[in-house]
């Protein structure tokens, strides 16, 4: 074409839907959905009535044979005995008979998957019938009354309570070394010191399954009364407290907590709780997940497991079970703490051991005596160990009254004045928060980019330790609120 040439376009008109079609669009789609789920809903009824008639015929191939024989469409004449002139007529008959047969193996097939777990991943253990010697069964159900766990006796019984069919629950539960999709999302959240914390947060979908299974199954398990953290009724400060005014604290932390705690681990547990097999496997698998890396493969975006299945950092389910995971542990733990003349209390995966000289002396009055501290570690090490985990030995500290003792983030020196708590928050955040709400009021700019929700939220930590003046703090801040809302 010259540059002289000229060509006509014909503009296409831009139509903006407004906001009635828009409504009428989306009542469309929620119609359509809510139609799709009846649908469903209607074939699953179907596949569990029809499996109910499979097991009342005997199983699958004499389910079949019944329905053939009742259309007039079984064959079972021997063709030696036909003649030559009434094989036409049976070959015919065979064929209609060979097509009306996969046409009902395909519909059992498919009862049986709506009505049975069947297999959850390569590497997965799993069947569907709770083969169990009537001895263990009685101990196991014994265990499960104990737990409140006797009506999760089946499969079909956990998927009831999570209220999701059978079909839903395997595709919750399936393991896959390789995945297209995930249930989790993935992100990362700064540390305080630097680096970087993995977070595997689950999709609304699991995450429903995963606080369902918290309320009815872990949150009954035992715990130990040295543990804190993820507690109804107990905080950093209920664990701080308990160490308030010692002369020496040590310190704890475990290496790789939530990892360490394993799809093995996790089954263990539930089927110590009472829970059958293939309940107990299911759940684990419910709350566990490998770490995965993401690798582009083809165009393709797939998520490629690392390791073996466990607790991630971010699921409902994991604090609580590593609360009752930890029973022993801290049994344990508590046992060599009370021994030395220390006491002991966990917070997730910190542990706190707090020594007072005056409690332990044995000579004169007014002489201290010196914490074993050494034979601690010693001890403390060599339970980790036993009970499966490893002790991070950066992260072991020794604090001494001398300095400033901080347990899960609270100061617990003996105050030197009265009506000062003996667990509280440092004078140097109260003075910046203080600082930050007095440039608010008065205009000033703020001294880094905090929100209100930052301030309120640094004021109700606050508040978790010195209620007076947290709830003055937060006074403050909520008439700010209203304030620049106006």
């Amino acid at each position: 074409m010259s540059a002289n040439t000229e060509r006509t376009v014909t503009a296409t008109p831009i139509v903006v839907a407004g906001a009635g079609e828009n409504a009428t669009r989306s009542e469309a789609d929620a119609a359509r959905a809510k139609d799709a789920r009846r649908a469903r809903a209607i074939d699953r009824d179907a596949d569990v009535a029809r499996w109910k008639s499979i097991v009342e015929a005997g199983g699958e191939d004499a389910w079949v044979d019944s329905e053939l024989r009742a259309k007039g469409l079984f064959v079972d004449t021997d063709p030696a005995t036909l003649s030559e002139s009434d094989k036409a007529g049976f070959k015919e008959r065979k064929r209609a008979e060979s097509a009306e047969k996969k046409r009902l193996v395909r519909l059992a097939i498919q009862a049986r998957r709506a009505t049975h777990i069947g297999h959850v991943g390569a590497g997965i253990f799993y069947s569907d019938d709770a083969d169990e010697v009537a001895r263990e069964e009685d101990a196991r159900v014994a265990r499960a009354k104990e737990n409140d766990l006797g009506s999760l006796d089946s499969p079909e019984a956990l998927a009831k309570g999570l209220g999701v069919s059978i079909p839903a629950l395997r595709w919750l539960c399936f393991h896959r070394d390789v995945e297209s999709q995930s249930h989790y999302h993935v992100f990362t959240i700064p540390k305080r010191d630097g680096s970087s914390r993995t977070i595997t947060a689950p999709l609304p979908e699991l995450k429903a399954a995963q606080r369902w299974l918290l309320r009815n199954v872990v949150e009954k398990l035992p715990v130990h009364g040295a543990a804190h953290g993820f507690l109804t009724g107990r905080s950093i400060a209920t664990n701080a407290v308990v160490h308030a005014g010692a002369d020496v604290i040590v310190k704890v932390d475990v290496k790789d907590f939530f990892p360490t705690v394993t799809f093995r681990r996790v089954k263990g547990l539930f089927r110590k709780a009472g829970l059958p097999e293939n309940v107990a496997t299911l759940s684990a698998l419910l709350a566990t997940e490998p770490p995965r890396e993401t690798v582009e493969f083809r165009g393709k975006t797939l998520r490629v497991a690392e390791g073996p299945r466990a607790c991630p950092q971010g699921a409902p389910t994991s604090p609580a079970i590593l609360n009752a995971m930890c029973l022993r542990l801290d049994l344990r733990m508590s046992g060599l703490a009370r021994m030395m003349g220390f006491v002991y209390t966990r917070y997730a995966d910190d542990l706190a051991f707090s020594y007072r000289s005056d409690a332990n002396a044995k000579g004169a009055k007014g002489t201290r005596s010196a914490a074993p501290i050494g034979a601690l570690l010693r001890g403390v090490t060599q339970i980790l160990k036993g009970e499966g985990f490893r002790l991070n030995a950066k992260k072991t500290t020794v604090l001494r009254r001398g300095n400033a003792q901080r347990v899960t983030g609270l100061i617990v020196n003996a105050p030197n004045k009265e009506g000062v708590p003996a667990a509280r928050v440092a004078r140097d955040v109260v003075r910046k928060l203080k600082a930050a709400i007095w440039n608010r009021e008065h205009g000033r700019p703020a001294m880094g980019e905090e929100s209100l929700a930052q301030l309120k939220g640094m004021a109700a930590f606050i508040h978790m330790a010195d209620a007076k003046r947290g709830r003055a703090l937060l006074d403050r801040i909520v008439a700010l609120e209203a304030r620049e809302h106006l």
